[in-house]
């Protein structure tokens, strides 16, 4: 799972700050500092939903932001699998939405 919320965490970051013809942001890149795999794998082995989609949900927010908030198309989509991720209550719960949240961000780039 730690994976999957890097992967998240990256995919959202890099529409916000990837610009045409600029350097990809890469997992080690600065702009990744505490969301990496170990701050999220942490947050895993603690058990810590709420901290998980807090740090989510501040990539997303940025996100967000960047595709024009939620009165755009994209913006909506977002929004929306964002939710789902929100409503989960466990962890086991979270797979799902995350996975798709994931997909749509890869997709959009």
């Amino acid at each position: 799972m730690e994976l999957l919320l890097e992967a998240v965490a990256l995919f959202a970051l890099k529409l916000v700050h990837e610009t045409e013809g600029g350097s990809p942001v890469l997992r080690d890149d600065p702009v990744m500092v505490g969301y990496d795999r170990e701050v999220f794998g942490l947050l895993v082995r603690q058990g810590d939903l709420v901290g998980i989609q807090l740090k989510l949900d501040e990539c997303l927010t940025l996100a967000l932001a960047s595709l024009g908030g939620a009165n755009t198309v994209m913006g909506r989509e977002l929004q929306r699998l964002a939710v789902d991720v929100r409503q989960a209550s466990t962890l086991d719960e979270l797979n799902t939405p995350l996975s798709a949240l994931k997909d749509y961000l890869k997709a959009i780039l």
